[in-house]
């Protein structure tokens, strides 16, 4: 049987190998670098068959710019804390740029300890990204599920695995970068569209109101010709104004995506806090950009409101989809309101923003009751 076995285990792993290539080289407008991170560990770990699986990208203040791991529950990397340093093994490999593999990562005396909530890590395998001379970064693996750890066979996949993840990284990098220049190109045309259409308008309004001022009292009649005129010159410069902020979209969403930029602003805000704020997102589908902004902005602003006023212990995000929509709610354990004390929240706003992606809010909230505010846009 063992013999029968052995061909179609390394079958599974070409097969594996030629998903993982197909998989970490598709840099397109919607994979982002940090996503093309999450599809290099995703597959490792599964190639590799191990517990735990990370990827670390060094930034130049001796921490990580990137750091995704496999194997932990958001519960677990909220008890741990920050990002590893580049300190211990993880150090030593982005100095040394050479493959450790290791039966037991805790007697190595490169080892220096893991925050309190860490989970314990044992047979270690681990390999530099590498550009030519440059790390790029580090993928490492711990705990293989089946027994006697990781051999020199799974060290020479891991490697060639890398290798790969290398070209994907570099690939993705200079996308986003491509992107990056391009998103500030069209920012500079929409200044240059504000410039000329806007300010223009502004311009013309300004003069409007002043000649209506002068004629207010000797020709009330034309006065009152050229406040129409002011009106209508207002209506218009607040159309187009509104027209270009709502294509100005923040460069995370595109390095990030709408889920994992929550996942970021929440984390800050609850080290910013005394308040403990959580996120929980599931898997979206893919969304329209004014959609994805729309409950960005919905979702800031009642998180705002929520740190401000509420005086909560607790504040809850939720991103997913039910039934066809993608759903947002942000909901607090504070002190609440009466909806006659709601006009200073922002809620008129937001709910425009709702609204002007085809989508829903309410909100819930009593006197010592928290509040809730629900967002649902079809997708």
């Amino acid at each position: 049987m063992a013999s029968d076995r052995a061909p179609d285990r390394a079958s599974d792993r070409d097969e594996i190998m030629q998903a993982v290539s197909t998989a970490v080289l598709a840099v397109t407008r919607h994979l982002s670098v940090r996503e093309v991170l999450q599809v290099i560990v995703r597959s490792a770990q599964r190639l590799l068959d191990a517990r735990y699986a990370a990827l670390g990208v060094p930034d130049e203040d001796g921490s990580f710019a990137e750091f995704v791991a496999e194997g932990l529950t958001d519960k677990q990397w909220d008890a741990i804390g920050p990002l590893p340093r580049q300190h211990g093994m993880l150090g030593a490999m982005l100095r040394d740029g050479a493959p450790v593999r290791l039966p037991d990562l805790r007697e190595d005396p490169r080892f220096e300890w893991w925050p309190k909530a860490h989970p314990v890590m044992k047979d270690f395998l681990g390999v530099p990204i590498r550009d030519g001379d440059e790390v790029l970064g580090i993928i490492f693996l711990a705990n293989k599920r089946t027994p006697d750890g990781f051999t020199p066979a799974d060290q020479d996949l891991l490697t060639l695995f890398a290798a790969h993840a290398a070209i994907a990284l570099t690939n993705a990098r200079l996308y986003e970068r491509g992107r990056e220049l391009a998103m500030l190109e069209e920012r500079n045309r929409m200044a240059r569209e504000l410039h000329d259409a806007v300010t223009q308008k502004l311009f013309s309004l300004r003069l409007t109101a002043q000649s209506a001022a002068v004629l207010l009292r000797s020709a009330p009649d034309e006065a009152a010709a050229e406040l129409e005129r002011v009106q209508r010159l207002a209506g218009e410069a607040l159309a187009e104004l509104r027209a270009v902020i709502v294509e100005l979209r923040p460069a995370e969403l595109d390095r990030h995506g709408l889920a994992e930029t929550l996942r970021k602003h929440v984390r800050l805000l609850d080290r910013l806090h005394p308040a403990h704020v959580t996120f929980e997102g599931d898997e979206l589908p893919p969304l329209d950009s004014a959609i994805e902004v729309a409950v960005l902005r919905v979702a800031q602003e009642a998180l705002h409101n929520a740190l401000r006023h509420s005086d909560a212990g607790t504040v809850e995000v939720h991103l997913g989809e039910e039934g066809g929509k993608l759903v947002l709610t942000v909901r607090d354990d504070g002190k609440g309101f009466e909806q006659a004390e709601s006009r200073g929240l922002g809620l008129v706003s937001m709910r425009d923003r709702a609204e002007s992606v085809g989508g829903v809010m309410t909100v819930a909230s009593a006197r010592d009751e928290g509040t809730t505010v629900r967002v649902e846009v079809g997708v």
